[in-house]
């Protein structure tokens, strides 16, 4: 790596370690329900909507209520998000007039938002009215981070609790949402928003704005007969003329406040089509350092609430440690194939082999890197730059971040239940290595938590794969491959590792906005996110019901850089074991055929 490379990195997780520890004991102060002073002044708020939605905030549940409340609460998210996007038409703040999204569209785009995915396989900016853009992907940006951050919260109690009475009771999913919501998430995104205005970030209700270039640009359009009837040629594709323009349409809209709560709830999905590489959406060096360290706030402060919350801070920065060498290690490898780029070009006797294509020039390779091993091991899938266009090893990294499970950092809740589970499977493989019944955090990890365990690693590996051969297999998938060989199945690879783990980035190379992927990266992302959440609070309901053991000799210790090196080996073998066949027949191949030239 470069001075550069590391001097960025650095810089970037001291600021990140200060700005986490005061978060991380907000969430831990409102999750224990003593709010700050500061944001008492909503309390009526908290109230109101428990007496509206008739909840009583002090009654428990166990893991069964608050798994159905959770599903439930999402069901309705897709529904509504549905309907926003279906009758768009017919509603306000549509000054562009867009129509209603198609239906396999706007199925994919709702799951996607409630999932906290963000697939997008649209154009924001010629699909989307502001009405849908903020009540319904900007608002489900709020639920859906919310949600996963409830869970997270769910198996910590789970730990902390113990000899609960039946299979343990979790606290109430309504009051935790509701305070996740109100006093953190949006006291936060309002700061980030106001940060994000500042360096140029617009947000406004204005129609789009058709200004005068300095110069004519060209392109092409659809040829019309004298009715207005688009010209087609023998084989029925649209006839296209070269136009020439001196003026060109911007469009506008409520774009930082969304941009905050998409980074912050780990969410990415982006008002405009370029997403974080538009400049309305990240104009400056410095916005693009406060989206990335918005991406990464609650996912590190979580660990650190993890350990105040069962009473031992050092087993937070256990979590945060492994966490960290696994985000390092990641970062340097796609850094320096980025920095090394394609052999080709040296040999043509090129200065400078680095691979700029697909990156903006105001942020450069480093920031691009960076960002994208970020969004990444965060399942955000927020973009700065085209992962399509990175070396076949430099897009490996993001593919593979993914494929662990977003566990490196990961996004908000996910990240952290996530390395939890991965905890429990290093202290059983090290309990059967010294022939021991595993314990973690003084809980006895028995049978009923392994499956729970097995269930939660192997889903996310069925769905990508099954559904990559799938795609590969029938016509219809491969019909939106662009890209021949070992580079276009790295695509189908990228799509469904991004959409099981619930990221949302894409290659963009592949054209996915068709009823068959949108149909499958749909159930995808449904089943990527919900058949995880479920076994972690059915986990989460057992460890609480157990007792709480006591240290003796033989006690594996779970903190110390012992215990982060085995669990970065149990996150590492688990995870690139189920994907190393399908990353040699994409990203290796590729890396193999391009030194070969």
């Amino acid at each position: 790596m470069t001075t550069n490379a590391i001097l960025q990195l650095g810089l970037y997780l001291l600021v990140l370690l200060a700005l986490a520890w005061p978060v991380s004991l907000l969430i831990t102060r409102v999750m224990r329900g003593d709010i700050p002073w500061a944001l008492r002044w909503l309390r009526p708020l908290e109230h109101g909507f428990y007496r509206l939605a008739g909840v009583k905030a002090e009654q428990e549940q166990g893991w069964r209520a608050y798994a159905l409340g959770l599903l439930l609460f999402n069901v309705l998210g897709v529904l509504a998000v549905y309907a926003l996007q279906r009758l768009q038409w017919a509603l306000p703040l549509n000054p562009q007039g867009m129509g209603a999204v198609s239906a396999d569209s706007a199925l994919n785009t709702a799951i996607s938002f409630v999932s906290n995915t963000n697939w997008q396989g649209y154009a924001g900016e010629s699909t989307m009215s502001y009405l849908t853009q903020m009540l319904g992907l900007s608002v489900q940006n709020f639920l859906s981070a919310a949600s996963g951050i409830v869970v997270a919260i769910a198996l910590i109690r789970g730990f902390a609790r113990h000899s609960q009475q039946g299979f343990g009771s979790l606290g109430n999913v309504w009051a935790d949402l509701t305070r996740i919501i109100l006093y953190v998430l949006t006291p936060l995104a309002l700061v980030i928003a106001l940060l994000l205005v500042s360096q140029g970030v617009i947000q406004n209700f204005a129609p789009y704005q058709q200004v005068q270039t300095l110069q004519a640009t060209q392109y092409q359009q659809a040829s019309v007969d004298g009715s207005g009837n688009a010209l087609k040629d023998a084989q029925g594709q649209p006839v296209l003329e070269n136009v020439s323009s001196q003026t060109q349409v911007l469009p506008m809209g409520p774009v930082a406040s969304q941009e905050a709560i998409k980074m912050l709830g780990t969410n990415g999905g982006g008002f405009f089509n370029a997403n974080s590489a538009h400049p309305f959406e990240n104009p400056t060096p410095l916005s693009n350092f406060i989206q990335m360290l918005a991406i990464f706030l609650i996912p590190a402060a979580l660990c650190f609430s993890f350990g105040q919350m069962v009473g031992e801070p050092r087993q937070g920065w256990t979590i945060l440690a492994a966490m960290t060498l696994l985000f390092v290690l990641a970062y340097s490898v796609l850094v320096s194939a980025e920095l090394a780029g394609n052999p080709a070009f040296g040999a043509m006797g090129t200065n400078s082999v680095a691979n700029l294509e697909g990156k903006e020039a105001r942020f450069g390779i480093v920031a691009s890197s960076l960002f994208a091993t970020i969004t990444t091991a965060a399942s955000c899938g927020a973009v700065n730059a085209m992962h399509d266009s990175f070396t076949p090893l430099g897009g490996m990294v993001p593919t593979l971040l993914m494929q662990l499970g977003e566990v490196v950092f990961g996004g908000v809740g996910s990240g952290l239940y996530g390395m939890l589970v991965f905890a429990l499977l290093a202290v059983f493989i090290a309990g059967l290595m010294v022939g021991r019944t595993p314990e973690y955090l003084g809980k006895k990890i028995e049978s009923f938590e392994m499956k729970m365990t097995a269930l939660v690693i192997l889903v996310t590996p069925l769905l990508v794969l099954l559904g990559t051969a799938i795609a590969v297999s029938v016509e219809a998938g491969r019909a939106g491959i662009f890209n021949p060989g070992a580079h276009g199945f790295s695509e189908v690879l990228y799509a469904f590792s991004s959409a099981a783990n619930n990221n949302g980035s894409a290659f963009a190379g592949l054209s996915a906005n068709t009823p068959f992927y949108n149909v499958m990266l749909g159930l995808a992302m449904w089943f990527g996110r919900f058949a995880v959440i479920v076994p972690v609070l059915a986990m989460a309901g057992s460890l609480a019901s157990k007792p709480r053991l006591k240290v003796n000799a033989g006690t594996l210790p779970t903190h110390g850089p012992l215990f982060v090196l085995l669990l970065v080996g149990a996150v590492l073998l688990v995870g690139m074991l189920n994907y190393i066949p399908a990353l040699a027949l994409g990203p290796i191949v590729e890396h193999l055929q391009m030194i070969a030239r």
